[in-house]
């Protein structure tokens, strides 16, 4: 099992350094000068199996990587949305604090049981996080990652409670 340490996001100048969306609380460890990091991307993206890291910095508290396989912007273009990845297990968390990998699979249930779906990803947004759903119709939904709409998560399911109408506009285009 691999866990998501950051993906990575837009490039940032010239000489390749990329934007980062940190998934670890370690970010000093894990991002030192010369650790090989292990890649995820889509299939035929281009983005080699692991990377380098060759510079680390914070600007206006967004974490800023550069590796020594990706000389240039073009370079750091391609690797827009691949995530870096390290074997192992999660580290303890906190109650607040969860790992797509402990999500995903889990069941979706309303507030008041009823199953609803399965929990298919966690998607990263600027502003807040998304819980991705299979819902039980087969269509895929997004919930806001937030205590008010996923007020439980528990070992085996997640409760659910979406504003009412949210699960129809997804459904309104497979009508």
């Amino acid at each position: 099992m691999s866990l998501v340490l950051a993906r990575i996001g837009k490039p940032h100048g010239l000489r390749g350094e990329v934007t980062v969306r940190l998934h670890t609380d370690e970010p000093e460890t894990r991002f030192a000068v010369g650790a090989v990091l292990e890649t995820e991307a889509d299939p035929g993206s281009g983005v080699p199996k692991a990377l380098t890291i060759a510079s680390t910095r914070v600007h206006n508290g967004v974490w800023l990587l550069t590796f020594e396989e990706i000389p240039d912007r073009t370079g750091a273009e391609s690797l827009r949305g691949a995530r870096l990845v390290t074997s192992g297990t999660a580290p303890a968390v906190d109650d607040e604090a969860f790992y797509e990998e402990d999500l995903v699979g889990l069941e979706a249930r309303d507030v008041s049981g009823a199953v609803v779906g399965t929990v298919t990803g966690l998607e990263i947004g600027a502003a807040q996080d998304r819980l991705v759903l299979r819902l039980t119709d087969g269509v895929t939904a997004y919930v806001p990652f937030m205590r008010h709409m996923v007020p439980v998560v528990a070992e085996d399911h997640v409760v659910v409670d979406p504003p009412a109408g949210l699960f129809d506009l997804y459904r309104e285009g497979t009508e």
